[in-house]
């Protein structure tokens, strides 16, 4: 893997190697660096993991392009930090990419159960009552949005979806991102993590889960994972993720970290992840 920092405007489209862009690191009330948000990029396919609250001014700082550039979605929870700027993109695609670029709607990857949870719960207020659809209707989730649905493939010990986006392949996992509670997790909050190409996990935000790890660091060639440097109940904590095999932290980068990281000692660990910098699989 090649870890370069961006020369000029970020390309969406490349020769065909695996490469994720991080247009932030940082945890929910970081203000250091931006909330963590990714692109996954990879021939002529990109698909961006989350659209925090910092998002619309995290893409064109980080990426030296417009946010009106994206072109497929995935979310993998409704915390702010993860969803807070998607109506600012959805609503962006549809009233200057659409009309303004002609681009097509927004792609987002995303199943049934979470599409109702995200339109119901957090993006309809805001998105219904822009105007009526072709149909005189107040608008809807498709009239933003194009649907890709995810397979599921399994249950247990989890849910796992997968997904073929182009050249693109997701494994979308069920994360536990709950303090502890007297109902199981499948029960709870839905959060995902994933894993793509078979090749690179990236653990969403979720607690110190080693069931979930081990699922996992055996096919992985490099991780991404959730860290708060402090016990945290619904975050990973450093302490935690210490006491993992050598062979496993010598490949995870850790994400979605707090200020202050100087403070903190890494060894072991592949490193913190940059914000703004090209992680090229080759």
């Amino acid at each position: 893997m090649n870890i370069v920092p961006l020369d000029g405007q970020l390309p969406l489209k490349n020769d065909g190697a695996l490469e994720l862009f991080f247009i932030g690191t940082g945890s929910a009330f970081a203000q250091e660096h931006f909330h963590t948000n990714f692109l996954i990029i990879k021939g002529n396919e990109h698909i961006l993991v989350d659209f925090g609250g910092t998002g619309p001014v995290a893409f064109p700082t980080t990426t030296h392009r417009s946010a009106s550039d994206v072109e497929t979605l995935f979310i993998t929870h409704s915390h702010f930090d993860h969803v807070g700027g998607v109506e600012y993109l959805a609503l962006l695609n549809r009233y200057i990419g659409m009309t303004t670029l002609s681009r097509p709607k927004l792609k987002m990857i995303i199943n049934e159960q979470y599409q109702r949870t995200l339109w119901e719960m957090t993006l309809r207020g805001g998105m219904e009552w822009n105007e009526v659809n072709r149909e005189g209707e107040r608008l809807g989730f498709t009239d933003f949005f194009e649907i890709i649905r995810p397979n599921l493939v399994t249950t247990e010990p989890r849910e796992v979806w997968q997904v073929q986006h182009g050249s693109i392949k997701l494994e979308i996992f069920r994360t536990n991102h709950l303090p502890k509670q007297p109902f199981p997790w499948q029960q709870g909050f839905v959060t995902y993590g994933v894993f793509i190409d078979d090749r690179v996990f990236v653990s969403g935000d979720t607690v110190f889960d080693p069931e979930l790890i081990d699922m996992y660091a055996s096919r992985s060639e490099y991780m991404f994972h959730d860290c708060s440097f402090m016990p945290n109940p619904v975050h990973a904590s450093l302490p935690e993720l210490r006491t993992l095999s050598e062979d496993v932290k010598k490949k995870m980068f850790l994400v979605h970290y707090p200020d202050k990281q100087e403070l903190h000692d890494f060894t072991g660990f592949a490193g913190l992840t940059k914000q703004g910098w090209r992680y090229i699989f080759e």
